[in-house]
């Protein structure tokens, strides 16, 4: 009987997408990445991704700090299915026989590479349906060490990091966002638990002025914004705070929003 191999949680950088000035390079992998990770990534030859495409660009940035088993153009990458318009997830769509076909490389005792276009995988990214199924197949699961945005966030927020909740995307209707977010203020208020959330980058003034315009004066407000690039910064103050700062969003950087009432 042949041993699985393994999926390996290929944590990827969270510069994906972030401008840059002309001829300015990337962040160097090693100082976002463990060494182990890039040995690990460079030996795999079958990977599931978000997007073959910034895979490919991630391996490249990889071949440069530590040689490829094999030729960039010999690797084996299969995208996530998307799921039906208006469906959150990549893989939500898939059926456990569509799982199974994309993790049989490691029923045939290859390692496989789990990988997003920025972050971990599996966290606040696709991929969760994926690592459900290779646990019922009996594939070992490896979560690689490295950064994710949303604890990058916590940590630096200074809110509740006992308890803390990640609810993904708001609406993006304006009243209907600023409900939600009454909501998960008064469910800070009554549990005191951090409530953590995230906007397409070109949202993200708009995501501040909703919070400054739903929230209460005292509720601490925690934004990071573009965490481990150059230009990368977080802070936490009061909405009455925030509202006398007069923060420009930018609209090209991720950002991670937090809040915590008091």
């Amino acid at each position: 009987m042949t041993t699985p191999g393994r999926l390996y949680l290929v944590p990827n950088t969270l510069d994906f997408g972030a401008p840059q000035r002309p001829g300015e390079p990337l962040p160097d992998l090693q100082q976002v990445l463990p060494l182990s990770v890039l040995q690990t990534a460079a030996r795999l030859t079958h990977w599931l991704a978000e997007n073959a495409k910034t895979t490919r660009a991630f391996l490249k940035r990889v071949d440069a700090v530590t040689p490829l088993a094999q030729p960039l153009q010999s690797l084996r990458i299969e995208e996530l299915p998307r799921p039906p318009k208006g469906q959150p997830g990549r893989a939500q769509a898939l059926r456990p026989a569509d799982l199974a076909r994309l993790l049989q490389p490691a029923l045939e005792g290859q390692d496989i590479g789990l990988i997003s276009e920025a972050g971990m995988p599996a966290v606040a990214d696709p991929g969760a349906e994926v690592v459900q199924q290779a646990h019922a197949l009996g594939i070992p699961v490896v979560p690689l060490a490295g950064p994710s945005a949303l604890l990058l966030a916590m940590a630096a927020s200074g809110l509740n990091g006992q308890s803390f909740a990640f609810v993904g995307y708001l609406p993006v209707d304006e009243a209907a966002r600023g409900q939600r977010l009454r909501e998960l203020e008064g469910l800070s208020r009554r549990i005191g638990q951090t409530q953590m959330f995230i906007e397409t980058p070109y949202r993200n003034a708009a995501m501040l002025n909703a919070l400054l315009g739903a929230l209460q004066p005292a509720t601490r407000l925690s934004i990071a914004c573009g965490l481990t690039l150059a230009q990368g910064w977080n802070r936490t103050m009061t909405v009455q705070q925030w509202r006398q700062a007069g923060v420009q969003m930018p609209g090209d950087v991720p950002a991670v929003f937090a809040l915590l009432a008091g």
